[in-house]
């Protein structure tokens, strides 16, 4: 599922390319993309529209449109959007026309993907601050607030960093790779950390996004960016995926667990596993 990294690189090539553009139409092939509205609906709000800015919020890609009307698109498991493409691929399930005879498409062969819209500005904060938490670039993202959000919390801290209302754009691999190099257990309960693992584990999260984003995003399955490459991070991974590997670190081979129902990688001798934690 494409990240916060993943998203962001899309945002970076994109915004260029549609900011001051025009939306001459938009086609939702799969009524699903943007139910329960209609999809008649959605492009008769959106037709004529100049694109003001383009901008994220944790994993949605943001179209601020004149008027104050804002598109919302979430790319889920295995969306891509692509500009210009030289022809149409299969799974294609929006078409998105711009002045000038440009092009996007929404293609998502899973059909997860969605697109929302917003009326105006208040509909559009709302709707964000319903469904995420704090974002990792801000200025609110610190070690007190996050202790602070976790306060009483059993649940272990990778679901915590997973979970969309407390910290937006995070997903499992970026999960993993900042809970090792902030050397913690991903079993270990959100609620027990220290306010020292918590600055620990804040700077990690900044770090291994900005390297992600650097990286232009990291591909696994089926992220590519806007014009079809893939990404580089994975070639930089520290433990996701590395199963039975000797950890970069310390040596000690990379083990697959299950934390919050997903696949997750540890080296427990850098992260050492919590006393009660048993071994699945």
């Amino acid at each position: 599922m494409p990240e916060l990294p993943e998203v962001e690189t899309i945002r970076r090539q994109l915004a260029p390319r549609l900011q001051g553009s025009r939306v001459v139409a938009v086609e939702v092939l799969d009524a699903r993309w943007c139910a329960p509205l209609r999809p008649g609906a959605f492009a008769r709000a959106v037709r004529g529209r100049v694109v003001e800015r383009l901008t994220r919020r944790g994993k949605y890609l943001i179209w601020e449109l004149e008027g104050g009307v804002a598109m919302l698109m979430h790319l889920r498991m295995t969306g891509t959007l692509l500009y210009d493409a030289s022809s149409e691929p299969p799974h294609t399930r929006v078409r998105v026309e711009l002045d000038h005879g440009h092009r996007l498409l929404f293609v998502d062969p899973r059909r997860f993907g969605t697109g929302q819209l917003a009326i105006d500005g208040r509909a559009l904060a709302e709707f964000l601050a319903a469904r995420l938490g704090v974002e990792p670039f801000s200025q609110d993202f610190t070690a007190a607030r996050l202790r602070t959000q976790a306060r009483g919390s059993r649940a272990p801290i990778k679901a915590f960093l997973l979970n969309q209302r407390q910290i937006a754009g995070v997903g499992n691999i970026y999960a993993d790779e900042a809970l090792h190099r902030a050397r913690i257990h991903p079993l270990r309960p959100a609620g027990r950390l220290t306010l020292a693992q918590w600055n620990a584990l804040a700077v990690a999260i900044r770090v291994v996004l900005r390297a992600g984003i650097d990286a232009g995003g990291a591909t696994i399955d089926d992220f590519r960016d806007l014009d079809g490459a893939r990404g580089a991070f994975q070639e930089r991974f520290l433990v996701h995926r590395r199963a039975g590997e000797p950890c970069p670190l310390c040596g000690t081979p990379i083990r697959k667990l299950v934390a919050a129902g997903r696949g997750t990688y540890v080296c427990e001798r850098c992260q050492p596993r919590p006393r009660r934690s048993r071994p699945r």
